[in-house]
């Protein structure tokens, strides 16, 4: 019994450990690494561990945001990533981004208030260009196009939002869909790969939802 007492003792000490470590490893509003940000909100948080966080600077966080652990968040390139200046990257306030979240900004990305998201959602307003068939994609000229995500919607596990899209407010996007630089109107329900409209509330026709 000895060694099973052990184990059990190591076994919540290890537990107790890593709760600590989480709580004191995520950044805060009073941190020193907070202090990095354009802005960043009152009671906000983006928790430990962290994947990528950089161009800081140039990101601008709201109040009351929580971003899950794992989170991959830059702003320009990696060259720039001591550069201020106006935001590139702005999360609104009240919102919950699940873990493993990835968003990649060249010249803007907007979320609005009280958004939520499943786990690994991507944003990004870039792509690479494909058109060049001597040279590899990766190495092609990258195009940017803003997008911007609506206050109150909800973007569902896995789902990926690529440049030019513009999602509108209390919009869901189903997990795995793939927003592929549409207009999505306000009120409605994306799906798909690439994503369409499969409902969307209509006022004054019946119960509103169609």
């Amino acid at each position: 019994m000895l060694r099973e007492d052990v184990e059990r003792v190591a076994g919540d000490a290890i537990h107790a450990a890593w709760i600590g470590i989480t709580r004191l490893g995520a950044v805060g509003p009073r941190h020193r690494r907070a202090r990095a940000f354009h802005s960043f909100g009152d009671g906000s948080m983006i928790g430990f561990p962290q994947s990528v966080l950089f161009g800081e600077g140039r990101i601008a966080i709201g109040r009351g945001t929580t971003v899950g652990p794992l989170a991959s968040i830059s702003a320009g390139m990696p060259s720039q990533a001591g550069m201020r200046g106006e935001p590139i990257i702005t999360i609104g306030d009240r919102c919950t981004l699940g873990k493993g979240i990835g968003i990649v900004g060249h010249e803007r990305i907007e979320l609005g208030d009280d958004i939520w998201t499943g786990h690994y959602v991507y944003v990004t307003d870039q792509n690479h260009g494909y058109e060049d068939l001597d040279l590899p994609i990766g190495t092609q000229m990258w195009k940017n196009e803003p997008v911007s995500i609506g206050s109150g919607s909800w973007l569902g596990h896995g789902a990926i939002i690529l440049p030019g899209s513009h999602i509108g407010r209390h919009v869901v996007v189903a997990a795995g869909a793939v927003v592929t630089g549409i207009e999505v109107p306000d009120y409605s329900v994306v799906a798909g790969v690439p994503a369409r409209v499969v409902r969307r509330f209509v006022e004054g026709e019946g119960e509103g939802w169609k």
